[in-house]
């Protein structure tokens, strides 16, 4: 079902389940999506961002609710879950899935979890202070774990790996962004990481680079072009950082955490979380900066941000934002009128943003943004 919207930026939203939406993701030619509900993993066809996606399969093996989903650029989808288990999902011809069970050996939920660019390893994190780097082994036809443990203190939130399919940044409820090495013998070659700035040698396991930010992380990208690494925070904050440890940090406008980024350029970054609405940073001359918010709620009393995504120069908003003033507003007039003005606008998220994907790209800038929602609903944005 799709809503619509008179916001510029929301080029469609749809209420696809009645339960959250935790993690989603697309195939590498966008005509799959791939969203968690509960305890079941459910493919749609899309036909566009403007037509509504079309159910094709649920897979269903999962006996607790799903984690994470990611889908490779070979069509092979993984899922994880509460129930200490991943799948690999073998497209069919006949359109169905054929399940392979992972061997995680994790006694813990899989809290995460993404493919290696090149499709042939993934790595999940997991609540059991364990990094499971999995890979399919041939001789015996199942998908085998190398596990990394140290120094990881507690769960793993988030996971990213670095176009040379090597390099694999994470985030956790320790308040630690890692780097570490995800090298699998026979897979990867030394010549992926030859001249890389993070280092010389790099076998399994070994830890590259560790920051302490003190607050849970919750979700970390590699830029890898340009060797910077951008992580958000459950203290409200866009932190991004490279390999000399030079640290850049700027501030949620709302003051609410953020739950995922994604990186529309070398110099822009989108970020959403509990504010229900995705924000735009933009590096300037004098670093990272607010830009500008993308369906944010407004009424009349608010003042209509005008900005450019250059980030040379923004407008600011109010000094003094109010928490919740939006909401109270909405239930005053209720009280006093039995209804709300129409110059309330609500954002297309109903409920907390839980990830952000890249949906479309033109010349190495992502120019639609995709986001899930506790609400059930995926929603695109245009940039």
């Amino acid at each position: 079902m799709s809503f619509q919207t008179t916001d510029k930026s929301v080029l469609a939203a749809f209420k696809l389940v009645k339960a959250p939406i935790y993690s989603h993701c697309f195939s590498n030619d966008r005509s799959l999506l791939a969203i968690t509900c509960e305890t079941d993993c459910l493919i749609y066809r899309m036909n566009g961002a403007n037509a509504n996606p079309k159910l094709v399969a649920t897979l269903s093996n999962h006996d607790k609710t799903i984690t994470a989903v990611d889908i490779s650029i070979h069509g092979r989808i993984v899922t994880c879950s509460q129930d200490r288990n991943a799948y690999v999902w073998e497209p069919l011809s006949d359109g169905t899935y054929k399940p392979t069970l992972v061997l995680l050996r994790i006694n813990r939920a899989a809290t995460c979890v993404t493919w290696a660019p090149n499709g042939y390893k993934f790595a999940v994190g997991s609540s059991a202070r364990i990094i499971a780097v999995c890979y399919y082994e041939q001789e015996n036809n199942w998908w085998v774990s190398k596990h990394i443990k140290k120094p990881i203190k507690s769960t793993i939130n988030c996971l990213s790996w670095h176009a040379n399919g090597v390099l694999l940044a994470s985030g956790g409820t320790d308040g630690y962004v890692r780097v570490f090495s995800g090298f699998i013998k026979g897979l990867d070659t030394k010549e992926a990481v030859a001249g890389s700035v993070w280092g010389t040698k790099f076998p399994f396991g070994s830890l590259v680079n560790e920051r302490y930010h003190g607050a849970y992380v919750h979700d970390v990208k590699w830029r890898s072009n340009i060797e910077k690494i951008a992580y958000v925070a459950h203290d409200g904050t866009l932190n991004i950082f490279d390999s000399q440890n030079d640290l850049q940090s700027v501030n949620a406008p709302d003051g609410l955490p953020f739950k995922a980024l994604v990186w529309i350029n070398d110099h822009e970054i989108i970020c959403a979380g509990y504010s229900c609405h995705p924000v735009l940073f933009a590096e300037a001359a004098q670093g990272w900066k607010f830009a500008k918010n993308l369906d944010k709620v407004a009424d009349s009393n608010q003042a209509q941000i005008s900005t450019h995504t250059t980030g040379t120069s923004v407008e600011d908003e109010d000094e003094n934002p109010t928490f919740g003033m939006s909401a109270l507003k909405k239930f005053k007039e209720l009280d006093l009128k039995g209804k709300v003005s129409a110059n309330v606008k609500e954002s297309a998220h109903e409920n907390a943003i839980s990830e952000l994907a890249s949906f479309a790209e033109s010349s190495g800038q992502v120019t639609q943004v995709s986001s899930s929602g506790l609400d059930g609903k995926i929603v695109i944005y245009t940039i």
